[in-house]
């Protein structure tokens, strides 16, 4: 009886250890809904912003002129930056998501050609949704630097792994870096180098929470409300959560496709976003 006892406190208390914290099906709904948010403030309420006349403050010193325009839009250009400080939060969680899906996945070739493949496939309605063009290469969506991202991570692991001498492992190290973040930066992806070199940070102090969620912070202090998002990394609980690894893939691509479709409905879409 008094093993039974303390087997079913165990199971108790290994039931409420697994409640505890944010999963990582949590943490991506979360980088999803804001990313959202996001999105629809840039795509739609910045089509409105430009439409309004705000191009033509970019290139006068009229304070009057500067005051009346803020009189007039005051509303939709603060909801508009509202949404894109919220939308912040997404890309630091994202990072995180990608180093951990690094440090587990089984098969990080396969890994790396669905971030490729998804990138591919998302550039047109990306380019739909902020550019009004089906393609065009001035600016390149997220994936990509996600990808980067994930290939910079597996030349720090192999170099880590061939037994070097320190400097050469550093020099080595530094060099991929430079090679992934310069590629991103070439290409125009989202966030360019500095997403990469974001994702390299939080990989290099994966192995101490604390120091991962301060190096994330500053890394990520030019954006004003970004390092929000180290508070739900932060109870993360290295649980994957539900399984919806292919609904978060499908995602971007799909609500980029239905925001430039709502652009169209309302008559806007020939306007590029800002």
């Amino acid at each position: 009886m008094e093993a039974a006892q303390i087997m079913e406190t165990v199971t108790k208390e290994e039931s409420v250890s697994k409640k505890k914290g944010i999963s990582g099906s949590t943490l991506k709904l979360i980088a999803v809904f804001t990313m959202l948010i996001d999105h629809v403030g840039a795509a739609i309420l910045g089509r409105y912003v430009m439409l309004s006349g705000y191009m033509d403050l970019l290139t006068t010193t009229d304070v009057n002129v500067i005051n009346q325009w803020l009189v007039e839009n005051a509303t939709l250009y603060y909801v508009y930056t509202a949404t894109r400080m919220i939308g912040r939060v997404a890309f630091p969680i994202f990072c995180f998501l990608m180093v951990e899906g690094f440090l587990k996945t089984r098969d990080v070739k396969k890994y790396a050609l669905r971030l490729g493949a998804f990138a591919l496939i998302s550039e047109i309605p990306f380019d739909l949704a902020f550019s009004a063009e089906v393609l065009e290469f001035d600016y390149q969506n997220v994936y990509f630097t996600l990808f980067f991202g994930l290939l910079t991570m597996v030349a720090f692991d192999y170099i880590a792994k061939s037994k070097l001498s320190k400097p050469l492992t550093v020099l080595g190290s530094m060099l991929a870096l430079a090679a992934g973040a310069g590629v991103a930066e070439l290409l125009h992806t989202d966030y360019g180098a500095i997403g990469v070199a974001s994702i390299l940070v939080l990989y290099v102090f994966r192995k101490n929470k604390v120091w991962q969620i301060v190096s994330g912070c500053l890394v990520f202090l030019w954006e004003f409300t970004a390092p929000f998002a180290f508070i739900p990394i932060g109870f993360y609980n290295g649980k994957r959560g539900l399984k919806l690894k292919y609904f978060f893939y499908a995602f971007y691509p799909l609500h980029l496709a239905i925001i430039y479709i709502v652009c169209l409905i309302l008559g806007i879409a020939a306007q590029s976003a800002i």
